[in-house]
């Protein structure tokens, strides 16, 4: 998962936080570096109005609801080294297998993951990454921190997705610059379905940082928690974008 993609997947949190019940600042004594953060935060936002949602805009405009829904489910698939190998560190064996499951078949009866006839025959998807993972071994989380184009993170986090790039298989045999283009489309592609959810938080929000450090913060913590139990399908329409496809009216 790119950088840009990781910062859309915030913006859906934040659009979708007001479900969550998340309305209290529960961020305050973890964000000691707010001053420097929401200069960050500032510039991000700017990026996503002037250069990202512009281009998803587009991109939705153009392409076919069937076609955006086999992008997501080609790149939710080549997330499976890194979700498996993280159910196995926390000990969810069972998860793990299931998701070897997912990926088997929607590679070869989905047709390299364009399509998820799993998720018809059971096979639950799950989302799993090593800032999960040293949660539950017991680290802590350290201060909250906006980085550039990534988003929101904590030191624990940023670690994590050192670790989960490591373990991402597409970096070792695709050039880079097929890579990163990968990374862009995949980005531009998660950002068009949450468009209109992005503009309404943004509307309602009294101060969009602390909405979008709010999402960030409860939704790290349940994950890590395993509190994101109460619904699958709303996990996955918090945490991953790309996987909520259903038409809005």
């Amino acid at each position: 998962m790119g950088p840009l993609l990781a910062a859309v997947l915030v913006l859906s949190w934040a659009a979708a936080v007001r479900r969550a019940s998340a309305a209290e600042d529960v961020g305050t004594e973890r964000d000691p570096l707010e001053c420097v953060n929401r200069k960050i935060f500032w510039f991000n936002d700017k990026v996503d109005v002037y250069v990202l949602a512009p281009v998803a805009r587009g991109w939705e405009k153009v392409s076919p609801h069937c076609v955006r829904t086999s992008v997501s489910n080609f790149f939710g698939n080549l997330r499976f080294p890194i979700v498996t190998v993280n159910d196995l560190l926390q000990g969810k064996v069972k998860d793990g297998a299931s998701d070897v499951g997912r990926f088997g078949v929607n590679t070869t009866v989905g047709v390299l993951g364009l399509f998820d006839p799993a998720s018809g025959w059971g096979l639950v998807k799950h989302d799993e990454d090593f800032g999960q993972t040293l949660g539950v071994w017991g680290v802590p989380p350290g201060a909250y921190l906006v980085l550039p184009l990534l988003g929101p993170s904590d030191p624990r986090d940023a670690a994590g997705f050192a670790v989960d790039y490591a373990l991402s298989v597409t970096p070792f045999f695709i050039d880079e610059a097929i890579l990163w283009g990968a990374q862009v489309a995949d980005t531009v592609n998660a950002r068009s379905f949450v468009l209109k959810q992005v503009e309404d938080a943004k509307a309602s929000a009294f101060d969009y940082y602390v909405f979008v450090r709010n999402a960030y913060l409860q939704r790290r913590r349940a994950l890590v928690r395993d509190l994101a139990e109460t619904s699958a399908e709303e996990s996955e329409e918090l945490y991953h974008p790309e996987f909520d496809l259903e038409e809005k009216p």
